[in-house]
């Protein structure tokens, strides 16, 4: 068996405080991430109103046996609903393929030859998302490229620190800021070129953003820990608190699906809303103009980096007060917050009947929906590194990664009821859902605090 020792508590501070690797791997997911979020606003405008239309959709190779697919479960799905279950499964794909990608690391390749090939398969498939053909071969390679770096790239951080070392939890916020400022700037940049210059041009921008994040990581590949591989064949059984912790992680599936299920909405259903149900023409001392519908995309991932100081320093100052949440209530808050947010919209869908809504409404969903995120998303990826096992930490974040792929494909069907339902009405139904893996949280909150505690080193913080 192969180890890799994590560096010590007093390793070397170079980045904020962290190693001087922690900023080549914020940099690397940051263009990554550049990659995927400049992809996924574009997607599902792209398919509504221009790949699926008739004269161009009998061209995509493989796309009417899918639909036929599809529609069997489903029914006859029109243009928009086939584009939200394409759109679903994409993005629930995506984040199955974890799995394999962690399993493939702890065992076989390492994480460093998993992440190469996982980007470059990822940057062959934004560009062959520029030939219409070829739109399902490409959304496959970048199932395929993504299953292979993200759990790899996530279980590096932890990595970085020893079992006992504080700087952990705040390492995995630094980083999810790195996530989103390439989500912030891809809007922009990767949206605007797709709806004002040509689709095409769009795709290829977030091509070019995966090749720069692999250069990244190429240059940083000497600073980062060596490979930890277990063979097969040196496989330990795990012991009874590592069975326990395991199963309690899968029992929080089930509100983590809940939860991503309504968050991604806002690349699907949203992105509708503030194409044809919002006003968005805006007028100010330095510019005026009309929104693109891509931009709204840039709230969430903006509001983030924004928001990470203040929520940090919120339970900063709530753990010297002795009244910090613990890990399960954030979470149970987080998906509290996104339920919140689709009040909002169905706020703004029944006040403003048949006109257009005001974009500022779009601006309140978008700073509530990132204070629930940032209570459940990096705190949840905390809590995976702290009590996975050693041996396994990139399998078990692949499987934690598999939440969104449940949540994408039920995202992805709740999607397809946007055409034939009130819009006020929806979005109540999706608060309620959201609601509703709050509330399971908050009933496993007792039977579970225990059994992860249990599984989590003494010095790690309190669950």
């Amino acid at each position: 068996m192969t180890h890799s020792p994590a560096l010590p508590p007093a390793a070397k501070s170079d980045f904020l405080g962290h190693p001087r690797a922690l900023a080549f791997l914020f940099t690397t997911e940051m263009w990554e991430r550049f990659s995927y979020y400049g992809m996924r606003s574009l997607l599902v405008l792209y398919m509504v109103d221009y790949l699926l239309k008739p004269g161009r959709i009998e061209g995509v190779i493989g796309l009417a046996a899918l639909r036929h697919l599809l529609e069997f479960p489903f029914g006859p799905l029109d243009v928009q609903p086939l584009a939200s279950m394409i759109y679903g499964g994409y993005t629930g794909l995506v984040y199955l393929t974890p799995i394999f990608g962690g399993l493939l690391a702890d065992r076989v390749l390492g994480h460093r030859r998993t992440v190469t090939i996982g980007a470059l398969l990822m940057a062959a498939g934004h560009f062959m998302m520029a030939f219409e053909p070829l739109l399902l071969f490409a959304l496959l390679a970048l199932i395929l490229g993504n299953g292979a770096f993200k759990p790899n790239m996530s279980a590096q951080v932890g990595d970085l620190y020893g079992a006992s070392d504080p700087r952990r939890d705040r390492a995995y916020s630094i980083f999810y800021v790195g996530i989103n400022i390439g989500a912030f700037f891809s809007p922009l940049v990767c949206g605007t070129l797709g709806e004002e210059v040509g689709w095409h041009y769009g795709f290829a921008a977030a091509g070019v953003g995966m090749l720069i994040g692999l250069a990244v990581y190429l240059y940083a590949a000497p600073m980062l820990p060596p490979d930890r591989i277990t063979p097969i064949a040196e496989r330990v059984p795990l012991s009874r608190t590592e069975g326990r912790a395991l199963a309690a992680l899968l029992v929080l599936f089930v509100p983590a699906t809940l939860f991503w299920a309504t968050y991604e909405q806002q690349g699907n259903t949203i992105t509708l809303w503030a194409n044809a149900q919002t006003d968005r023409t805006i007028d100010l001392l330095f510019w005026s103009g009309t929104i693109p519908a891509t931009w709204f995309q840039a709230f969430n991932p903006f509001m983030i980096f924004a928001f990470t100081p203040l929520v940090v320093g919120l339970w900063a100052r709530q753990a010297r007060r002795g009244c910090e949440p613990s890990t399960l209530t954030k979470m149970a808050l987080g998906c509290l917050g996104v339920a919140a947010a689709y009040l909002i919209m169905a706020a703004a869908a029944g006040q403003v009947g048949g006109s257009k809504a005001s974009w500022l409404w779009l601006l309140a969903y978008f700073t509530v929906i990132t204070i629930g995120e940032l209570y459940f998303s990096p705190t949840s990826l905390s809590l995976v590194s702290q009590i996975a096992p050693l041996r396994i930490v990139s399998m078990m974040m692949g499987v934690w990664l598999a939440t969104s792929f449940t949540g994408g494909f039920l995202a992805g069907w709740l999607g397809s009821l946007w055409s034939h339902m009130d819009k006020a009405h929806f979005f109540l139904t999706i608060a309620a859902i959201a609601g509703a893996g709050g509330g399971i949280i908050w009933l496993l909150h007792w039977p579970l605090r225990g059994v992860l505690t249990d599984a989590t080193p003494i010095e790690a913080r309190q669950l």
